[in-house]
């Protein structure tokens, strides 16, 4: 199971677009909500959001990869997330893939999963990527974990994690399938 992490404040555009990819990939996919009594989350342009799931319904025993969205102030509630880093550190011990996309990259920093990988974040937060290389470029996979800068490059993040779960050639029919 892939799961994408929402907290209050995510970038819609950052869960949104990968979300839609995935789907049209065939991915077994759910969003949960972190952080909120209910499973209705507001982006940080005030989309709302129903997830598939409290963050108290996730199974660890299932999980393959976790996704997670950025945009502030999404991404520090994410990292103050007691119940996120529970399931940060089950997926990475049983080597689930980890992605982050903006300032989200700051969650898998500041627990040391960066530690000797390259990555990417958005600009002014390359000091949260405790133990990464930095490397400019819109997208970053190495090994389990994929990063990218930010809002203009979801749909390429989107890919990768296609190709990473279903193989470079299902990424790139959904490429010239959407035109991007």
């Amino acid at each position: 199971m892939i799961y994408m992490f929402l907290a209050n404040g995510f970038e819609e555009v950052e869960a949104l677009a990968p979300l839609d990819l995935l789907l049209r990939a065939g991915a077994n996919i759910k969003t949960a909500a972190i952080g909120v009594s209910s499973k209705t989350v507001t982006g940080a342009h005030g989309i709302k959001i129903e997830a598939d799931m409290a963050e108290d319904e996730v199974k660890l025993s299932d999980i393959d990869m976790v996704i997670l969205p950025g945009g502030m102030p999404g991404a520090a509630n994410l990292d103050a997330s007691e119940t996120l880093t529970r399931v940060l550190e089950y997926a990475h011990k049983n080597g689930a893939h980890l992605a982050a996309i903006c300032a989200a990259p700051m969650v898998l920093g500041h627990r040391g999963y960066l530690d000797g990988k390259s990555a990417v974040c958005y600009p002014g937060f390359e000091g949260e990527l405790k133990g990464a290389t930095y490397i400019p470029a819109p997208v970053v996979r190495d090994g389990k974990i994929i990063t990218a800068v930010g809002m203009g490059a979801a749909l390429e993040f989107g890919l990768e994690l296609v190709s990473c779960l279903f193989g470079e050639e299902k990424a790139e029919k959904l490429r010239l399938a959407t035109k991007i």
